[in-house]
């Protein structure tokens, strides 16, 4: 795609737009104009009141020219006046063009719970928040309301917690087998398998460390998160040790929540699931993806509908409190059919928590990389997926209670989690909402310091793959970690 602009525009916000309405869209300053390429032309000009914006879209003989001016406020900055006039009028231009309008209008950003969040604390009622975000950013009226709702119950858990409160993710990356869609830094040959009784060495001498430190800080920690990967790939003796080790490190009785995500149902066995629930573990997750046997072939998930069956079963045997469900809207093969056929089984057998997350084409996933075309320009299938699981939800005593969205999410769609009452995922919204420090151990693991109700962010990224993170000295790299945590709060050592 050859995009032109011409003013004070951020080109890259107007690169997302354009992939709303084309997906598999590149962008080159060299790219020989043919036929089949779409060309985008956008001005902004101004004066000392307003912004004006023209956007031209052209492809195969047709084009649309659009208008759009802002006049500057106040309180806003004028070059964000004139990004919003620029954006505006190509978002006319590309509606009528291609004859689509984006549900979630112009965001392109991860966290649209924090537009409705900012309105919220400057003082707007819910009916204010909800139209300030259709003005704003011409949402659909029901994204701009599941916005404000979910934002409105993040708000009830988060300020329950202050900067004295902590979360940890312990990072397991390794699987089974790789899902086609799949682009975490997990790791299934048996080389790299291999790794795991020196990396759970590793990994437990860097929570010795991190527990020694919280202690120092006075921090709490509230919620532990163990993910991956898939956690279960331990076998039940490692899981145990691992299970045990962090029960000596940190008072698991006193967590608000320890999740463990077990995942997929290969793995799943009642001997694992004894091991969380006497070890305290408070919310597991058995993840099918979808309860369609084709779209499971698909995307190499490598268990049956029958094998989650099961899975489920121990685990609603298990005495874990709260079971969490993962399905994810728009894999290959996928349908409305097959889709509201697998919601309305996981309804049945009523989980509390349900996370429902639009297929996204990842960079390092087996799917793009052999050039597979799963993204389509028409997705109004997948929004009929995604508001007809708000509605059974809705109607089976679900409500959302946190929300994100993924790059290259397949029509720009959200990941929602819903849950029964009282059963929110805590460590999710904590974690999203970027109001709470959490301190990450394992490879691929990201630390993130907060403060003053997440005003002040910093990352610290530990090694992307295992055999680095053995090979760095787990002793020196937590000091550095200490110095850094103990300068962002303040403290001395």
């Amino acid at each position: 795609m050859k995009l032109i602009t011409e003013g004070d525009i951020n080109q890259y916000y107007l690169q997302t737009l354009c992939m709303l309405f084309f997906p598999r869209a590149k962008f080159s300053n060299t790219e020989k104009l043919g036929p089949d390429t779409p060309v985008a032309i956008v001005k902004v000009t101004s004066d000392s009141k307003t912004a004006y914006a023209e956007a031209s879209l052209a492809l195969g003989g047709r084009s649309v020219l659009k208008y759009h001016s802002e006049d500057y406020k106040p309180d806003e900055p004028e070059k964000n006046t004139r990004s919003i006039a620029a954006s505006k009028a190509f978002y006319f231009a590309a509606t009528e063009f291609c004859g689509y309008n984006p549900p979630w209008g112009l965001l392109t950003g991860v966290r649209p719970t924090k537009l409705a969040f900012d309105r919220i604390n400057a003082g707007m009622t819910k009916d204010q928040t909800v139209k300030s975000l259709r003005s704003d950013y011409l949402m659909y009226p029901k994204k701009a309301i599941l916005a404000t709702d979910i934002a409105r119950t993040e708000a009830k858990i988060i300020k329950n917690y202050s900067d004295r409160d902590c979360s940890i993710y312990v990072s397991i990356p390794f699987c089974p087998s790789r899902c086609a869609y799949c682009s975490f830094v997990s790791y299934t040959t048996k080389k790299l398998l291999s790794l795991i009784p020196d990396y759970l060495a590793a990994m437990k001498r860097e929570l010795e460390l991190l527990s020694g430190m919280i202690r120092d800080l006075g921090m709490n920690v509230v919620t532990i998160y163990v993910g991956g990967g898939t956690p279960s790939t331990l076998d039940e003796n490692r899981l145990e040790d691992l299970l045990s080790f962090i029960d000596s490190c940190f008072d698991t009785k006193a967590l608000h929540e320890y999740t463990f995500e077990a995942g997929r149902a290969d793995t799943i066995t009642a001997e694992k699931l004894a091991s969380c629930k006497a070890h305290n573990v408070s919310r597991i997750s058995v993840n099918p993806q979808s309860l369609c046997e084709e779209v499971l072939v698909n995307v190499g998930r490598m268990h049956t509908v029958k094998q989650f069956y099961e899975a489920y079963e121990l685990a609603a045997k298990s005495g874990i409190p709260h079971i969490n469900t993962d399905l994810i809207i728009g894999l290959p093969g996928d349908t409305f059919r097959t889709y509201s056929d697998t919601i309305e089984k996981i309804i049945e057998l009523s989980p509390d928590n349900i996370t429902a997350h639009t297929f996204a084409m990842k960079k390092s996933s087996a799917l793009t990389a052999t050039g597979e075309n799963v993204v389509t320009e028409d997705n109004r299938e997948l929004v009929k997926c995604v508001d007809y699981t708000q509605i059974v939800t809705k109607s089976a005593g679900y409500y959302p209670y946190y929300m994100y969205r993924q790059k290259n999410s397949a029509g720009n769609l959200e990941n929602v989690g819903f849950c029964k009452k009282g059963a929110e995922g805590i460590y999710n919204i904590l974690m999203m909402e970027e109001v709470h420090t959490i301190f990450a151990v394992g490879a691929g693991a990201v630390t993130k310091l907060t403060a003053d109700r997440g005003e002040r962010i910093e990352r610290v990224f530990n090694p992307k793959y295992p055999y680095e993170y053995l090979a760095e000295d787990r002793g020196s790299e937590h000091a550095k970690l200490r110095e850094k945590t103990f300068g962002f709060f303040g403290l001395t050592q």
